[in-house]
């Protein structure tokens, strides 16, 4: 007989198990303090699962690297490494590259991050999955496992502190209304009192109070400490300049892009409408496809084009074939309009300044609004003071792209174009389409 007795549940952690064994919840929502002990509980629950049944289970967590640190290199407080809470005698073999456990009775247990949720999880057949600070992760982690667990009839286990009004925030709400569906944990310290008084008197000397909140008493309230736009966006819901506005066939439809390597690319489709108003109708993202994918979702939109805004990098990162990305969009038949280069600083002021000029349709553009709601700086606790710079995190994409819309708007209502593109058009209408390409592929 092997015993699992080198982790013992906290009493306010037992429910949690208690949810998934014994009530029979499949989607359970585990929200609770900094330092109680949340991955330490849902791993042992993951080993206990792989040991009672043979099946896969998958434990995200928002990068790769947190991966390997919080849970695949992580040691408990008491000196015991995650990895050996599973009795030796129990594993055939580890794979540390890919954070993949396989037990002699055929389970697999494998640790990923959410940036490659797209090649991680899709296509793969986990029984159980663990979404570990889900807040901080895309979205779309989940939304690909979610017909994966209903297939499967297994379960997924969310755990993490708030981060704003986000996503999380949203499948909380989802999970209190449907309380037959979900079973919804939340606690704070003052529940848990895993932290003496003293120590909690020093962590709020040491953050901001809006950190505080979130981190230990689980505020999703308090919004995201040093958000850039969140009050834009409360002041144009009070506005109702969120809400319905569909496209107008009558007018073009203009395009502003962040393009990613190994981001993912985001767009935001817009109008520009009688009286200047800016009218964000639709977006788009996806990681891990080129730009044919996308010439592809611009195609398949019913939307007559005017003006496609990409930033002064779409020139510089050159492709295996040896033409830039605004080489190969030319020929997919995407024109770009580049825009010159601008420090984010700036970039961030003129969104500002354009924000009394939007409107949003909100169902089409909710992941775009909950990142640009969230995007936020990061406090610094030596000098008590937020940073200059943004957090780059799932936040910035969208953002990066608001902030080339609001950059890009003089070429659009103007109809001018910078002096690259007209560049551009000149050596093309004098040398032909190929004019870009590499001697050898030119026809």
């Amino acid at each position: 007989m092997i015993r699992l007795d080198k982790f013992k549940l906290r009493d306010y952690q037992k429910p949690i198990w208690d949810a998934l064994e014994n009530r029979g919840y499949r989607k359970v929502i585990c929200i609770l303090p900094r330092r109680a002990g949340k991955d330490i509980c849902a791993w042992n629950y993951c080993i206990r699962t792989c040991l009672k049944r043979t099946c896969m289970i998958t434990y995200v967590l928002p990068t790769y690297r947190q991966a390997k640190s919080v849970i695949w290199d992580a040691i408990a407080s008491d000196g015991v490494k995650f990895i050996d809470f599973i009795p030796r005698e129990l594993i055939k073999s580890m794979n540390s590259q890919d954070m993949k456990i396989f037990f002699k009775n055929g389970s697999l247990l494998q640790c990923i991050g959410g940036e490659s949720y797209d090649r991680s999880i899709r296509g793969t057949n986990p029984y159980g999955v663990v979404f570990s600070e889900y807040a901080y992760m895309d979205r779309n982690a989940y939304l690909t496992a979610r017909p994966i667990l209903a297939a499967n009839n297994g379960w997924a286990l969310f755990i993490g502190t708030p981060y704003g009004c986000n996503h999380f925030f949203d499948l909380y709400t989802e999970g209190t209304r449907y309380s037959d569906e979900w079973f919804v944990y939340k606690l704070t310290t003052d529940d848990t009192q895993h932290i003496p008084i003293e120590e909690l008197e020093k962590e709020r000397r040491a953050m901001s109070e809006e950190l505080f909140m979130q981190e230990y008493y689980t505020s999703f309230l308090r919004g995201v400490e040093g958000s850039y736009y969140s009050r834009y966006i409360n002041v144009m819901r009070q506005e109702g300049r969120i809400g319905f506005f569909p496209w107008e066939p009558s007018l073009p439809v203009h395009t502003a892009w962040d393009l990613g390597v190994h981001d993912g690319t985001y767009i935001i489709f817009f109008q520009v409408m009688q009286g200047n108003t800016i009218r964000i109708i639709d977006c788009y993202s996806q990681c891990g496809t080129g730009l044919e994918h996308f010439s592809k979702i611009l195609k398949e939109k019913p939307y007559s084009y005017g003006t496609h805004l990409a930033p002064h990098d779409i020139k510089v990162r050159e492709l295996s074939d040896g033409c830039t990305r605004l080489d190969k969009a030319s020929m997919l038949g995407i024109n770009f309009v580049v825009l010159p280069q601008r420090s984010i600083e700036d970039g961030i002021e003129l969104v500002w300044t354009t924000f009394n000029r939007i409107c949003i349709n909100e169902k089409p553009c909710e992941s775009m609004i909950r990142a640009i709601e969230n995007y936020h700086r990061e406090w610094d606790p030596i000098r008590r003071i937020y940073n200059k710079k943004p957090v780059h995190d799932w936040t910035s994409h969208y953002s990066d792209a608001l902030r080339y819309l609001c950059s890009g708007l003089p070429y659009v209502e103007s109809g001018q174009t910078t002096a690259e593109e007209l560049e551009r058009r000149y050596r093309e209408a004098r040398y032909g389409a190929s004019a870009q390409l590499p001697k050898f592929f030119r026809d």
